[in-house]
């Protein structure tokens, strides 16, 4: 074995070889964790909002703004609209919407689902008892768990929004 150690031939040192086209989530050094790796940089700069696909954007920002209390921040009907409540931004995009075009695949892009915006409410069965008053439909009725209180509501095109209570 030679004595000096760049007479060895290649060594595997677990490092990554660099590889300059790669993300930055992938060039991480020997023992770097994912924590250690946004602080140095981040392809994600923050939250912008939620986007919902919808079949009638008038009809979304009527229930959003009228039922919720949301504030219409911009619309471009029969397209788009944005509605916010606190720092949330929800995209409500209808057919023809850039948000809403068909997938290269040509895999269409539809309302529903079950992942869903998570709203923060209080007093949930006083604020379900009012919603239900007012004609609104829900998913289920209210779970209670170690965190608080949640319960699904549907908007206008089947697209789910929790209501949550935390736990005190």
């Amino acid at each position: 074995m030679p004595e000096n150690p760049d007479d060895r031939g290649p060594q595997h040192t677990g490092e990554v070889p660099p590889q300059p086209d790669a993300p930055a989530w992938k060039m991480r050094k020997p023992g770097e964790t994912g924590s250690d790796a946004k602080e140095r940089e981040s392809v994600v700069l923050g939250l912008w909002g939620v986007r919902y696909q919808v079949r009638d954007v008038s009809r979304s920002v009527a229930f959003y703004t009228d039922q919720l209390g949301f504030k219409l921040d911009l619309q471009n009907l029969p397209a788009f609209a944005q509605v916010s409540v606190g720092n949330l931004k929800l995209i409500l995009s209808g057919p023809g919407a850039s948000g809403s075009r068909p997938m290269p695949s040509g895999r269409q892009q539809e309302p529903g689902g079950w992942n869903r915006v998570i709203l923060q409410v209080d007093d949930l069965p006083a604020q379900i008892s009012a919603l239900k008053n007012r004609g609104l439909h829900f998913r289920n009725d209210m779970e209670v768990g170690p965190g608080g209180k949640q319960i699904q509501l549907e908007d206008p095109d089947g697209n789910p929004i929790e209501l949550f209570q935390p736990a005190r």
